[in-house]
């Protein structure tokens, strides 16, 4: 099918991995239906956001919660004669249930990289695992979030760092919940903007992590130039990531898309909405691929 086609099916997965006796293994699943091998993957429910889908299935697929890291290209066919497109992400198993074979998935079993590209029953779940060799090992995972929804500054009386979320800003909130904690962060930071912290509080309840105000995520004071502020935000970032540990971070407009730059080292459009944000998978001190989500 085409890149242009509309697409009729929505569906994500992942390429799910595990550190092995002779390195890296895949999960893969056999399902009886088709009599095939292939990559956990299912479709998206009703509004669903496709990484939460990704995360989701492979967990009812295989029984393995995993923690997304890089996206790996989308991959467009046809599935009885309907457009198709399948959002993939790299993921690291961190548990296992116990697998239970049903009438979707009968099997699942764990291969060697290269064992798995050639096993699988599709070219396009092995161009999906060729995506993934190609990647540097990812040492950490962090979530890049914009404050939500806050009115507008003119209308705000007040110190700009007091003004709060507005209900479009708290329903935001509530609704970054699932993907803050897809990657099971063990710390919560936040620029000191009052909307910012807001913005952490709903994962903050549901995580039983506290908050942490940093002011190397703020935006410029009076006087201060933006680059000071990037270039700290670009360093704390990279200090977080080089602890190896999963944390989630919240900041503002005039400080993300300089900090995504210097730690890109490209000048691309890392505009970021509010109540959006970025999955930011580095290897060591390294960003590897910045994913707007």
């Amino acid at each position: 099918m085409s890149d242009d086609e509309p697409v009729r099916i929505r569906a994500a997965g992942g390429v799910v991995w595990r550190p092995g006796p002779t390195g890296v293994e895949i999960c893969l699943v056999h399902r009886p239906r088709y009599g095939d091998w292939s990559l956990p993957k299912g479709k998206l429910d009703d509004g669903e956001h496709p990484l939460v889908a990704a995360v989701r299935e492979v967990a009812e697929e295989t029984d393995v919660r995993a923690v997304p890291q890089v996206r790996l290209p989308t991959v467009r066919y046809r599935s009885e004669g309907r457009p198709k497109a399948v959002d993939w992400w790299s993921m690291r198993a961190v548990g296992a249930g116990g697998f239970q074979p049903g009438t979707e998935v009968d099997e699942v079993a764990w291969y060697a990289v290269d064992d798995a590209a050639r096993r699988v029953s599709y070219p396009h779940d092995a161009e999906v695992i060729a995506a993934f060799a190609a990647l540097p090992p990812v040492t950490a995972t962090l979530l890049l979030v914009r404050h939500a929804h806050a009115g507008k500054r003119g209308t705000w009386t007040g110190p700009d760092t007091g003004r709060p979320l507005d209900a479009e800003g708290r329903a935001q909130a509530r609704a970054l919940v699932p993907l803050v904690s897809l990657v099971r962060p063990v710390r919560l930071l936040s620029a000191s903007a009052r909307r910012c912290v807001q913005t952490l509080d709903p994962a903050a309840t549901h995580l039983d992590l506290p908050i942490e105000v940093c002011g190397d995520l703020d935006e410029p004071a009076p006087g201060q130039q933006a680059e000071e502020c990037a270039l700290a935000a670009a360093a704390r970032l990279t200090a977080l990531a080089a602890a190896g540990e999963p944390v989630a971070v919240c900041s503002q407009g005039k400080v993300i898309p300089g900090a995504l730059e210097r730690l890109t080292g490209r000048a691309d459009d890392f505009t970021t909405a509010k109540g959006g944000g970025w999955l930011l998978p580095f290897a060591g001190d390294r960003l590897v691929l910045p994913d707007r989500l």
